[in-house]
Parts: C-alpha cells; structure tokens; sequence
C-alpha cells in the first residue's frame, strides 16, 4: 500500500495572524476547531483531513530556524485547490481580491482544467481550479 497521510497541515508565514484569518474566513473557509487559535496562529480547514496553520512570522522563525522566503520576489509554491464549478471559482478569486488580495495572471480555460488564481495578504500563490471530469472523458 502507498504511504499516505491521514491528516495533512501546512504552515504559511503571515504577518498579521487576525487580519489573515478574516481573509479567509470571509473567502468562507472555518478555523478549525480542534486547534485553537492564538496571537501566533490560527488553523483554517480548507479540505478534508487538510488544513492551513496561518503562523506569525516572527513565531515561524522560531520553528523553523530560517528565515521565510520574501514573497515580493521570490514563490516558495502554489496552493492548488479545486472546486465544483468556474463559477465558484470566479467567486472565490473575485471575493480574495475584494478583501484585499491581488490576482495572479488571467483566467485560463484549458478545457478540461479551468485555471484562476489569487495572491494571499502575505504574497502566497493560491491556484483556484475546476476539474471538467466531462470533459476529461470526452
């Protein structure tokens, strides 16, 4: 059996925890609330067993023993996640943008894979997509 992982985390560096958490709790993601958050963090379910911890910079160094990367000038990787329809997908890179967030690049229609994308507050790369699975059949 391949090796997989019965819950997934990953922490993303972000400046101000409360104002991060307001942007995705208004993007409709919820906190999770097996992991309270603090001034440090706050863990934002964003799938099944998947989660995001939004970790205080200053605080991410103490864990990490590193610096994080400068967003401004360098992607340390792309978030991709998939929705039910373009539709949601528009939703949710126009409402990212309305609180504050910035698109990345155009929308881009493949056929099989519909393609939108958003920056974050702290600069981490969000690829928002559609699966046509119709399509994909063809």
């Amino acid at each position: 059996m391949a090796l997989t992982s019965a819950f997934t985390s990953f922490n993303l560096p972000v400046k101000n925890v409360e104002q991060s958490k307001a942007f995705f709790t208004g993007l409709g993601f919820e906190l999770n609330p097996q992991f309270p958050g603090n001034e440090n963090s706050a863990a934002i379910v964003i799938g099944d067993n998947l989660q995001v911890m939004l970790i205080n910079q200053a605080f991410f160094i103490t864990l990490t023993e590193k610096e994080s990367v400068d967003t401004s000038k360098y992607a340390q990787m792309t978030i991709a996640l998939a929705f039910e329809s373009r539709e949601k997908v528009d939703e949710i890179v126009n409402t990212a943008v309305s609180l504050g967030g910035k698109l990345h690049a155009e929308p881009e229609d493949h056929g099989v894979m519909y393609h939108w994308g958003f920056v974050d507050l702290d600069g981490h790369l969000w690829a928002i997509n559609y699966m046509n699975t119709d399509a994909a059949r063809g």
